[in-house]
């Protein structure tokens, strides 16, 4: 039995992670001959790409734009399969702030991750509605997650980046009084918000050992996505103390977002080829062509094609 390590982007028990937790608990990593560990990263010691670029671990979960970014400095890290076919992030606010469309927040007051790339798409999306983008007025969430509760005791007026499927889910503002815009569907260019990968040389070196692993886990996120009880169960055997209806809920919402007409895994061309070109464009990429070699779909299994 091989042990390997998987890292996650985000925490126990987010829902996106569910293939992965019911692959394992179903004995599919086991029956391919590997002791699943996973893990999340610590903070500290960087991102998950960081701790995959000095081989703390074998494979990981990260935003697409942070692969292409680290590629461009000719780290040697991989893509090797897709986990989500559109962005995650929002613009949340509450009706009570009067703002009804992207432009009004021109003059507000917006909680976010004040990252290059972040600052770019905010200002994509208020631009592409026609607004002032250089009059929104950012504020520096420092890793705080600020809820929709915060919104309506008016710490700030809205926020970016958070998730549709996850943050969007908490606080105690009624569902009616709350807005919430997914960047796909005002004018961001659709991208995977994450993918899974792994170092050019585990890849080099134990292509079959990447096979094997992809084949447990496409099994795994097929499994999760046709039968949410099941996908549900291993998640809270992870975490037994969450609320059930807040995983529920974001199960049923991302659940989606794994696969494209059935399949899953796969790295298409009509995200990453736009979502580069937009990168580039806004000055966070050097070239929009880098993302051809930063991904491959050569080692997903047959199997991640549902029934």
């Amino acid at each position: 039995m091989r042990r390997i390590c998987l890292m996650l982007e985000y925490f126990h028990p987010w829902p996106n992670s569910a293939g992965f937790y019911l692959a394992r608990d179903r004995g599919w990593y086991d029956a391919a001959g590997l002791d699943l560990e996973i893990r999340v990263f610590d903070p500290a010691r960087g991102d998950t790409l960081a701790h995959l670029l000095r081989n703390d671990v074998h494979f990981g979960v990260f935003p697409s734009n942070r692969l292409l970014v680290r590629r461009e400095k000719a780290e040697p890290l991989l893509g090797i399969a897709a986990i989500n076919h559109g962005g995650l992030e929002t613009i949340q606010s509450v009706r009570q702030s009067g703002i009804t469309r992207p432009r009004d927040l021109a003059g507000r007051r917006i909680a976010m991750g004040p990252t290059p790339r972040g600052i770019a798409m905010l200002n994509h999306l208020i631009t592409n509605d026609g607004g002032d983008p250089g009059a929104a007025i950012i504020v520096d969430n420092q890793g705080r997650e600020f809820t929709v509760d915060d919104i309506a005791a008016g710490e700030i007026d809205a926020t970016f980046g958070g998730y549709w499927a996850w943050d969007a889910l908490f606080g105690t503002v009624p569902d009616d009084e709350r807005i919430i815009w997914r960047v796909d569907d005002i004018g961001a260019p659709r991208y995977h918000s994450y993918l899974l990968g792994t170092q050019e040389s585990l890849v080099q070196s134990q292509p079959g050992l990447v096979r094997r692993f992809l084949g447990a886990t496409a099994q795994g996120f097929l499994a999760a996505a046709a039968e949410p009880a099941a996908a549900l169960a291993a998640i809270e055997r992870v975490i037994p103390y969450f609320p059930r209806s807040i995983l529920r809920r974001s199960l049923d919402l991302i659940t989606p977002s794994w696969t494209h007409e059935g399949r899953w895994g796969e790295q298409r061309i009509a995200l990453l080829a736009p979502y580069a070109e937009w990168l580039h464009r806004h000055g966070i990429l050097g070239s929009q062509d880098g993302w051809q070699h930063a991904v491959t779909n050569d080692f997903l299994p047959a199997t991640s094609l549902a029934a």
